[in-house]
């Protein structure tokens, strides 16, 4: 049965996203892991006093929920780069599964969107793996907004669809310039 909903864009965004999303996530999970096993342990993306990994790792922001928020990617992404093949295969996904991940992918661009604030302004470290979460997090919010909306039976959902992209752009925006400005310049 052919797809109804979901994009060959989102199909690929989520595979792709999904893996690299995985990754890093796995990535960051080894480092705490290794970390509490060695408080002296040197992170593989420990690069300078501003690209470090295993100094965000250690913040209380890094384990808000009272685990390593790493965990949050390295279970949820597999199920997301799962979706995107069954879409890439034109095998029928449900509209409510679409809205399941614009959900959790909604809240967690908000929790990203903290994360980059906490990490930019209130840490002064960045995190080369958190950051690439934080990029695959934010499109899949907004392209699996998009595809909803333009299936959507209301005309005035349907004129949203060009502001997905917008918003997303904006997000990298904003971010990247938040990071320019304060290690930058």
């Amino acid at each position: 049965m052919k797809n109804r909903i979901a994009s060959k864009n989102l199909g690929w965004l989520l595979s792709v996203g999904g893996v690299i999303g995985w990754f890093s996530s796995f990535i960051l999970t080894v480092d705490k892991i290794k970390i509490l096993e060695n408080p002296n342990y040197i992170s593989s993306c420990n690069v300078n006093s501003v690209l470090a990994c295993g100094n965000v790792v250690k913040t209380a922001q890094a384990s808000v929920l009272g685990f390593p928020n790493s965990i949050i990617g390295v279970s949820s992404f597999p199920i997301l780069a799962l979706l995107g093949v069954l879409i890439l295969m034109d095998l029928y996904v449900p509209k409510w599964m679409l809205q399941v991940i614009a959900l959790v992918s909604g809240s967690a661009t908000l929790f990203v969107s903290w994360l980059a604030f906490q990490s930019i302004y209130v840490i002064e470290i960045l995190c080369p793996y958190c950051i690439v979460v934080w990029g695959m997090t934010v499109p899949i919010f907004f392209l699996t907004m998009r595809d909803l909306l333009k299936n959507s039976r209301s005309q005035i959902l349907k004129m949203l669809v060009p502001f997905t992209g917008f918003l997303t752009l904006g997000w990298f925006l904003v971010v990247g310039a938040a990071i320019f400005l304060q290690f930058v310049i």
